[in-house]
């Protein structure tokens, strides 16, 4: 998870309702603060919009008291609010995320993953230049230049090359995430999919390519597990080939059905306030 330097906020941020409901609660001012700087923490951390104090520990309710220096009361008034009004998720184990972070900071299926590649192998791309460049300089000893590559052939070695080692990491990258997607489905609908399966990673790699990102699937995944997992008829098809078909952004655009949390139970409230839906207010 490498670290970003800025994050995306619109000029009509404080136009929209949600804003402008919490604006009115008492400390509203404050917790509008702590919505900036939960948003700051999501950028720092670059992991798809989770509050992480590193790749395995979340920040908890206790953490963010120190981290945002505010009262235990008015952190947990906050997060209740955020979570209320849409604007985070907190799952099972308490990780918090920024809700649909990827979407509205542009940042989308396979062009993140590349570009977030790109970064890692640009160094490496100058180290083995210099190489190449030292090894071909230094490789005729007779005197006639026979022995030497112009840069112009280095170059096109060097593309080759890393052309290969790019498609190489982007393949890691991709494998991560869809671990990530197969766990999320198995733990949510107690279902037991193979991450090696080539059908799954083809509809997953399909998605990818159209633009869609890993909070997408695991929406899909919770929306349809509300609608199907208790129905004995329909909770077969909480299955790769399904979910990740042909109608996953159909599935994507769909509300999960009220009063089911994300294993699919329905005896707990979705937490969403009535009326208010939208974009997210960044």
């Amino acid at each position: 998870m490498s670290e970003v330097k800025w994050i995306k906020i619109t000029t009509n941020m404080f136009e929209d309702e949600k804003i402008r409901l919490i604006e009115g609660m008492p400390e509203g001012d404050t917790l509008l603060i702590i919505w900036i700087k939960l948003l700051a923490q999501a950028g720092k951390t670059n992991a798809n919009g989770y509050i992480l104090l590193n790749e395995n520990i979340p920040y908890m309710e206790d953490m963010l008291v120190t981290l945002f220096n505010k009262s235990p009361v008015i952190i947990r008034l906050a997060l209740q609010t955020f979570k209320q009004f849409g604007m985070i998720e907190i799952d099972d184990n308490q990780f918090i995320s920024i809700t649909n972070w990827g979407k509205h900071q542009s940042l989308t299926g396979l062009d993140k993953i590349r570009e977030d590649t790109k970064k890692r192998v640009a160094a490496h791309r100058e180290r083995k230049k210099t190489s190449l460049l030292n090894e071909s300089n230094g490789c005729n000893v007779t005197g006639n230049g026979s022995g030497n590559k112009n840069e112009t052939d280095i170059e096109k070695e060097l593309e080759k090359e890393l052309e290969k080692e790019l498609e190489e990491e982007l393949e890691e990258d991709i494998n991560k995430y869809i671990v990530e997607i197969i766990n999320h489905l198995n733990e949510t609908c107690s279902t037991s999919y193979r991450t090696s399966t080539k059908k799954t990673r083809d509809l997953i790699k399909a998605r990818f390519k159209q633009g869609f990102n890993i909070a997408d699937f695991r929406k899909v995944i919770d929306i349809k597990a509300s609608h199907w997992i208790e129905n004995e008829e329909y909770n077969q098809y909480l299955r790769p080939s399904t979910l990740f078909g042909n109608k996953f952004e159909e599935y994507l655009n769909q509300q999960p059905k009220k009063g089911a949390n994300r294993n699919g139970n329905t005896n707990e409230k979705t937490g969403r306030i009535p009326g208010i839906e939208g974009e997210l207010p960044f």
